[in-house]
């Protein structure tokens, strides 16, 4: 994110969610995903249906046993970084969440008009790693108690989210929100300020890849941005 950027982020629009009917309008054509994970050489995306459509709010189905959540912490580049890392994570790509613009663009994201988060989808292998393990990575590396924001990113679009395959994950993530909350509590911090809602529920249902150049970017560009603007307190147990 350059200074400019910045300096107009800090905008209070910028930290305003968007109503649905006052959204930029997007178009019909997405992205183009690209084929496998830069890192893990897995495929960043599921397969399609019959009829061509990507199940899971465009995400698509992944082998038998995989398991999916797409996180939300501040500029998508470092959370996806973090994961594609963590042991029993099949694959990891960077998209926009939470939203009401159809495809948008990394540009129309940032304007804080789309509704959207910058996001993150792990999918991952409940069997080495299960929901709630990568949950504590999750509450460890940002600062939940933000609103609207992570350090000096500034808009909705850095807003802290957790987005989920079903009811019930949205369940866990509550569970887990609230022993994190016990901990920030102990430490003096503040209250979790992190959406939690079945990706179906969240702004138009939908996970729309980024574009090619964000995918990975931190593997492609190492000394890139990063901002992990986390609490410092651990998960407990």
């Amino acid at each position: 994110m350059s200074w400019l950027d910045q300096l107009f982020a800090a905008g209070s629009h910028k930290q305003d969610l968007i109503a649905a009917d006052a959204a930029l309008p997007g178009r019909a054509t997405e992205i183009t995903v690209p084929g496998d994970h830069l890192i893990l050489k897995t495929p960043m995306r599921g397969r399609p249906e019959a009829d061509g459509s990507y199940a899971a709010g465009g995400i698509g189905r992944f082998d038998d046993g995989l398991a999916a959540v797409v996180l939300a912490g501040g500029c998508f580049w470092g959370i996806e970084e973090i994961f594609w890392q963590i042991p029993g994570v099949h694959t990891t790509a960077v998209g926009y969440a939470g939203g009401y613009t159809p495809n948008p663009t990394y540009e129309e994201t940032c304007t804080a008009r789309t509704g959207h988060t910058e996001s993150a989808l792990v999918v991952f292998d409940p069997a080495v790693i299960d929901l709630e393990g990568i949950l504590k990575i999750f509450w460890e590396s940002h600062d939940p108690t933000q609103e609207m924001r992570q350090g000096n990113d500034i808009g909705t679009q850095y807003r802290s989210a957790v987005y989920t395959m079903s009811a019930d994950d949205a369940d866990t993530v509550r569970k887990t929100a609230a022993t994190y909350q016990t901990a920030l509590d102990a430490a003096g911090a503040g209250s979790i300020a992190t959406e939690i809602a079945p990706l179906a529920e969240a702004g138009d249902g939908h996970f729309y890849y980024a574009e090619d150049h964000h995918q990975q970017y931190l593997a492609k560009n190492p000394h890139g941005y990063r901002c992990h603007a986390a609490t410092g307190v651990g998960y407990p147990g």
